[in-house]
């Protein structure tokens, strides 16, 4: 076993490299750093993946979504339809217990979509707070994403509760 503090780099280091390879649209490497089956050592020839270790995501303003397919399903359609995401990531922290890992962050993105009536240049940028919760396994291979979940953080505004601004 691994002394605590590299535990703690190395989950660091997986939830970044999946921060990056969803940045890049790399839709092989994001898949890599979601739990399987396998790394759990369940053979899924003989036993039903749903039963072992399911993996969940909720994107913010989304229903939950579990089993890999269903996940990863999902971010491949975020990445069809995102032209450029880049994630400022502050407030991460990191804890590890045995063979699980807690990451709790704050996702600062900043996203583009298609060029409006098929122009040269993206869409307008738009930008977004999401605090996010990242569970991670250790596997054979090293630490995988097991669940994810994200939820925007609402903007405050200057109005008080009768929608009056202040005097």
């Amino acid at each position: 076993m691994s002394a605590p503090h590299t535990d703690v780099e190395q989950v660091e280091a997986a939830n970044t490299a999946f921060y990056e390879a969803l940045e890049r649209g790399d839709f092989e490497e994001l898949s890599s750093f979601w739990l399987a089956p396998a790394d759990l050592g369940v053979d899924e020839e003989y036993h039903d993946p749903a039963d072992v270790g399911v993996v969940s995501c909720v994107h913010p303003g989304w229903p939950v979504l579990t089993g890999r397919g269903e996940v990863l399903r999902s971010y491949a359609l975020i990445m069809a339809n995102t032209d450029y995401i880049q994630f400022f990531l502050t407030d991460v922290h990191v804890s590890v217990t045995g063979d699980t890992a807690l990451v709790t962050c704050t996702e600062n993105i900043l996203s583009g979509g298609p060029a409006p009536e098929g122009g040269e240049e993206l869409g307008p940028l738009v930008g977004q707070l999401v605090v996010a919760t990242n569970v991670f396994r250790r596997t054979p291979e090293g630490w995988k994403m097991w669940s994810h979940h994200a939820s925007p953080v609402l903007a405050e505004n200057d109005e008080d509760e009768d929608g009056e601004a202040p005097s």
